[in-house]
């Protein structure tokens, strides 16, 4: 795997800048596929390589400044992401045309295949990755099968047992809807230290089988809450092992403890496939 080393000098492009210089400035969004595997998850953290801080590094040695990254969701040690969202200013010539095609260039060249942009665009400065965004899908891949796949090993969570996809697939019907995740997260709290709300509301739930013993679930909802689709998904695979039943998830879901639901499914499994925006 390739990690971008902000100490690596050989790359051509020039070293990171001073802060956002004066005279007119542009917002870009990236939309930013990565493989979560040898990262410490999303948000940048001092001493441990995580993609934040990677692209914070390449994206200012490309336009010559320092950049603050807000992203749309920020991911777990281990989980990937195919349509994460990150949003930065830049002096305006950086968000022309040709600037944006340079960046993305240069970018990749620095943090491929680990971290790769996908898309490039200038956006309106009201424009917000993560409070802008009206949707987020996600989706959790399950290796069913006897032995497993050492090629794909770190992009899914190999059960040998065989599954009930049926009973997985009736289980998803409680969770649709608004309602208090409580039982599927960690628990949060605001700035204040008050408790913060695990309401979400999910669109769509449901398990494909993709074939070859793959079973991929998927997700819509207006936002998650700290390892919801991870508690989901290890509760759904406990009804697919005949552990719980279908209908179980109802009272899960009203006992708002977390105790009640099943394990955490491992990170590797997950993806943050899309953010949808008005």
């Amino acid at each position: 795997m390739t990690l971008f080393d902000p100490g690596d000098t050989s790359s051509d492009a020039p070293p990171p800048g001073d802060a956002l210089p004066a005279g007119p400035t542009r917002r870009v969004r990236l939309v930013v596929a990565y493989d979560g595997s040898g990262f410490r998850g999303f948000a940048a953290q001092p001493g441990v390589v995580t993609v934040a801080g990677t692209l914070t590094d390449a994206i200012s040695r490309v336009v010559g400044h320092d950049v603050a990254l807000v992203c749309a969701g920020r991911t777990d040690a281990g989980v990937h992401a195919w349509g994460q969202v990150v949003t930065f200013d830049v002096a305006a010539d950086a968000a022309s045309g040709d600037g944006l095609a340079r960046l993305v260039g240069s970018v990749n060249k620095m943090c491929a295949p680990s971290v790769v942009v996908r898309h490039a665009d200038a956006v309106d400065t009201s424009f917000d990755a993560r409070f802008s965004a009206i949707g987020r899908r996600y989706r959790y891949s399950v290796l069913n099968t006897p032995v497993p796949d050492p090629f794909r090993a770190h992009l899914v969570w190999h059960v040998a047992e065989p599954l009930d996809l049926r009973a997985m697939r009736l289980a998803c019907d409680p969770l649709i809807g608004e309602h208090d995740f409580s039982s599927f997260c960690r628990a949060a709290h605001r700035p204040d230290g008050t408790p913060a709300s695990l309401v979400r509301r999910v669109f769509d739930a449901t398990w494909v089988d993709d074939g070859d013993g793959t079973l991929q679930f998927r997700i819509h909802a207006s936002a998650f809450c700290h390892q919801m689709v991870r508690a989901v998904v290890g509760t759904l695979v406990d009804v697919g092992r005949g552990r719980l039943r279908a209908g179980d998830i109802m009272g899960i879901l009203a006992a708002r403890d977390r105790h009640r639901a099943g394990q955490l499914a491992p990170p590797h499994g997950l993806c943050l496939w899309e953010v949808r925006y008005p």
